[in-house]
């Protein structure tokens, strides 16, 4: 109930609806109860019982307000019996039924229709909230988890909640309103019995709530496999050319097949436990309703009681009105039981920590300016550093490159100075300002990223080039688009810059795709690129037309370029070689190939 508690939490926007919900719900508990109560003079006629009063009732107090209202009502059929007969007087009590049970029922979808307003926009925000939560955690998070299960947060486990939770959330507020206005009313009836009913109720509720406690280890158990199989899912569609290259397809069936088959199981031992809820439930109620039809009989019976045959039906009528709501409420725990788990799983993210912080008063606009300076930093992912006591200056419009052997620490002097990654010691700094001292919007501001697997989306091609500014016009992404050599083929395309891609951008070439890449960086225009493998996985053709691009759009730029195929970077200012997470050789491509060190084995071993 922790974690009902903390999703509901999401309904402070939305608590107007939450106040009307509760308003048309205590007018249906109201109104629930006087249909009950109008069928007592229909029983009364009917057993032909003498309950005429000639003289006006006068009220004494709480404690017998039912015999008052009872007697009241006795009052005026009494006179308009006198007056028009039996017959007339059982069509105008028919009729007030009839209008008392219209008017139940329209409160009760009143309740319902605020509620829709409620419960539509919790989960409208709690979906907002984990996407936004998902987009602006680090990547060191993702790199942990699988994507499978992320979807499955964000998909299943929501719905879970919306079904669960939100679903009972009408049950919660209604139900306990309707026992209570009942419970009042039977007390007025008869004190003996209703304190019977309160020995009684306590009994049932104990072995009904015993049926609900493993619900919520079973669905936590269930919602995590639900994440994996969706894992498997995913994996499948990114890597369906390797799987049938590699006849591997009865091999991921087996690993599928039994996860579903572990999630089938889990759902059914879940299932059954909350099926068994509602049976037991109406048991237990039955044998009470035989208990109180004993004891309320034995009142009767005795005339010591004021309760009469009629008023006795009536009371149990009005238990029956409380042993639905209590069953209903049975139920909502059951389901807030089982969603509990989903719920856990969603407040698991969004209450993650987001170990990349910004300062308190961060720098949000700077104007790039002299260099940027790695000084004595250290980094590692797990347990080895990757990179040590590393230092290196860009000055503003060189460009520096970067070499060596895979994990080497490359790509992670990338991902440090964009802050994907904090450093374990040392700084950062872009114009002596520590990069940490930046607002992450600010710092990224700067940079262009280009990197060796071409992320485009599912959108436009005008779309994808607009991704990071916020207004472009025409004239801008055509510019761009020529600087890196893709406006002929953008051209070719059946509708220009409104073609839809496809998922990944997979209509189009891989060497197509890293030009748009790079028009989207350049359209972004910064004075910082950061250029990570950008021609290694493309064909000789390709990597012409690319690395002419990239040519283009360095000019005048500030560039770090993390390279695999050495004959693209020997044009750069600087090029260090790195082994290990340290400097092994720092110069130009000619002062290198003369010191015939690592960098001229490494050109000698590609030239072969």
């Amino acid at each position: 109930m922790n974690h009902f508690r903390k999703i509901l939490l999401f309904a402070k926007p939305y608590v107007r609806y939450a106040w009307l919900n509760t308003l048309f719900n205590i007018l249906y508990a109201v109104f629930n109860i006087l249909t009950v109560l109008s069928f007592l003079p229909v029983l009364s006629i009917l057993f032909k019982t003498d309950t005429k009063v000639y003289e006006k009732p006068i009220y004494s107090g709480l404690s017998n307000s039912f015999d008052y209202l009872k007697n009241s009502f006795y009052f005026e059929i009494t006179h308009y019996i006198e007056e028009k007969g039996v017959l007339a007087a059982l069509g105008i009590i028919c009729i007030v039924c009839a209008i008392l049970f219209f008017f139940k029922n329209l409160f009760r979808f009143l309740a319902s229709y605020e509620l829709a307003f409620l419960t539509n926009g919790i989960v409208r925000d709690l979906r907002n909230q984990l996407y936004e939560k998902i987009v602006r955690l680090p990547i060191s998070y993702f790199s942990q988890k699988r994507k499978g299960d992320i979807i499955s947060r964000m998909t299943a486990d929501v719905e879970a909640v919306q079904v669960s939770f939100l679903s009972s959330l009408e049950t919660v507020i209604r139900e306990p309103l309707t026992i209570l206005i009942t419970l009042i009313m039977m007390f007025s009836m008869s004190a003996q019995l209703t304190l019977f009913v309160f020995i009684m109720l306590p009994v049932s509720g104990f072995f009904i709530s015993a049926i609900g406690k493993k619900l919520k280890s079973k669905s936590m158990k269930a919602q995590e496999e639900s994440g994996r199989f969706l894992s498997f899912i995913e994996e499948t569609l990114t890597g369906l050319r390797v799987i049938k290259g590699f006849n591997a397809e009865e091999k991921m069936e087996r690993k599928f097949n039994n996860s579903t088959h572990l999630f089938s199981r889990l759902m059914t031992n879940v299932n059954q436990r909350q099926y068994a809820a509602s049976p037991t439930s109406e048991f237990l109620g039955a044998l009470t309703i035989i208990s109180i039809l004993w004891f309320g009989g034995k009142l009767v019976l005795s005339n010591n009681s004021h309760l009469d045959a009629p008023s006795f039906f009536t009371y149990i009528g009005l238990f029956y009105s409380v042993l639905n709501p209590a069953k209903a409420i049975s139920n909502a725990v059951s389901k807030i039981q089982k969603g509990d788990a989903s719920a856990q799983r969603i407040l698991k993210i969004l209450h993650t920590e987001n170990n990349i912080k910004e300062t308190e008063n961060p720098v949000e606009n700077h104007n790039f300016e002299n260099e940027i300076v790695f000084k004595n930093i250290s980094f590692k992912y797990q347990d080895e550093y990757v990179l040590k006591n590393f230092s290196l200056t860009i000055p503003k419009g060189k460009t520096v490159a970067l070499v060596g052997q895979s994990g080497s620490g490359k790509s992670t002097l990338a991902n440090l100075i964009t802050r994907f990654y904090d450093v374990n010691e040392g700084t950062i700094a872009i114009d002596g300002i520590n990069i940490k001292d930046f607002s992450k919007k600010a710092l990224r501001s700067l940079m262009g990223i280009v990197t060796q697997d071409s992320i485009l989306f599912n959108a436009t091609v005008h779309e994808n080039l607009a991704l990071g500014v916020e207004k472009s016009t025409t004239d801008a992404i055509f510019s761009a688009a020529k600087i890196a050599n893709a406006h002929a083929f953008i051209e070719d395309l059946p509708e220009e810059y409104n073609t839809n891609i496809g998922d990944n951008g997979n209509r189009l070439s891989g060497g197509q795709k890293q030009r748009l890449s790079i028009a989207r960086a350049v359209l972004k225009n910064p004075p910082i690129m950061i250029l990570d493998e950008a021609t290694s996985a493309l064909d000789t053709e390709s990597e012409q037309l690319v690395q002419n691009a990239l040519e283009k759009m360095m000019e005048n730029r500030t560039s770090m370029v993390i390279a695999h195929r050495l004959s693209t970077i020997q044009k750069a200012d600087t090029i260090v070689v790195l082994h290990k997470g340290e400097i092994s050789e720092q110069g130009t491509h000619e002062e290198l190939i003369a010191k015939k060190g690592t960098y001229y084995n490494l050109v000698n071993m590609q030239a072969l």
